[in-house]
């Protein structure tokens, strides 16, 4: 791919014009000690309330997904 002079427009070998965005530079974060152990916990939080939530839905009407089950 060739860049164009007189502007930011990337355009392609075929001579088309590249739409896709600019790839982000990534940053390090430096202070990721304890981010496995933080993921997991707010995964099993979320699971815990979405069965809870399963459950009162089962019991007030009688159905899993109301309206579908």
């Amino acid at each position: 791919m060739t860049s164009s002079s007189s502007s930011s427009q990337v355009i392609t070998e075929y001579g088309k014009q590249n739409i896709f965005g600019r790839e982000t530079q990534p940053q390090l974060v430096e202070d990721y000690t304890s981010y496995p152990e933080e993921a997991e916990k707010t995964n099993g939080r979320w699971a815990m309330i979405g069965f809870f939530s399963l459950l009162v839905s089962y019991f007030t009407t009688g159905q899993i997904i109301p309206g579908i089950f």
